[in-house]
């Protein structure tokens, strides 16, 4: 429902991918959410419930067939990718693909900190920029405060992922999506990550959406949580009742709305 306050607020979204064809699939069935200011919703559900799709639909990769989209009040929903850059920060899945590997760590930097703002000649990285980019790349643990001139494609996995979640929240987006941007690292660089994306989010007070296959992931990070299936969303908890969920009643509340009876892992659920 929407707010006077929503910083994002989707009303009605529904899109349909084949349309008027036998592969005719409707992932999202008139979706409306709100978010405020700050708020951090982590999304789970299982295969095509729409989570990617959402995340899609706000970025502005897919257009919606129908429902509008806002960011602080500002109508999108008609607006493509690169018009709503300026408002929207994304982290991928895949560690390759928010950075650029054949420019250096301090060039990855510069550009995401121009993100929106009029292209056109400027000088070189000042030095107050090349000290706020060590500072902020400290807070990563890695030691990539002494590798600024180090091409981006001689880091590892883990490495890449830390430093596109940097860029995608230091120039302090409208809006922040994270698209299962842990699945592809180990388990301790995927941790690192998590306390690094809860800590970043809370740092620059960020409004953020994050589809995970985690279940104690999405009940550790944020302070609401949303459940998808089939393009819908099922169910939905507040911050009050998120500290107090647990894995197996989250498993127990998709079991009972979908009217199923087996037994469903972390795995069968988010897929």
């Amino acid at each position: 429902m929407s707010t006077p306050q929503a910083k994002l607020d989707l009303t009605n979204v529904t899109k349909v991918f084949y349309p008027h064809t036998v592969n005719e699939r409707v992932a999202l069935k008139a979706v409306s959410l709100s978010l405020r200011e700050g708020d951090f919703v982590t999304i789970i559900g299982s295969n095509g419930a729409g989570k990617s799709t959402l995340l899609n639909v706000i970025a502005g990769v897919h257009r919606p067939e129908a429902g509008s989209i806002r960011i602080d009040g500002r109508e999108v929903s008609r607006y493509a990718d690169f018009q709503r850059a300026r408002y929207i920060s994304r982290v991928f899945q895949d560690p390759m693909a928010g950075t650029s590997p054949h420019l250096t760590i301090e060039q990855n930097l510069a550009m995401a900190l121009a993100r929106g703002s009029r292209r056109g000649l400027r000088r070189g990285v000042s030095a107050r920029k090349r000290d706020r980019f060590r500072e902020e790349l400290a807070t990563l643990e890695l030691g990539l405060e002494d590798r600024l001139g180090v091409r981006v494609g001689m880091l590892s996995g883990g490495q890449r992922q830390a430093l596109s979640l940097l860029m995608a929240t230091f120039s302090e987006p409208e809006i922040l999506l994270l698209d299962e941007h842990t699945a592809a690292l180990d388990p301790q660089r995927a941790a690192l990550v998590t306390r690094l994306t809860g800590e970043a989010v809370r740092r620059h007070g960020l409004t953020a959406l994050m589809v995970t296959h985690n279940m104690e992931q999405a009940l550790h990070l944020g302070n609401r949580l949303i459940m998808m299936h089939e393009g819908d969303i099922i169910f939905e908890i507040d911050a009050e009742a998120k500290a107090k969920a647990t894995v197996p009643d989250l498993m127990k509340e998709f079991g009972k709305i979908r009217g199923a009876t087996e037994a469903l892992s972390d795995r069968t659920l988010l897929g």
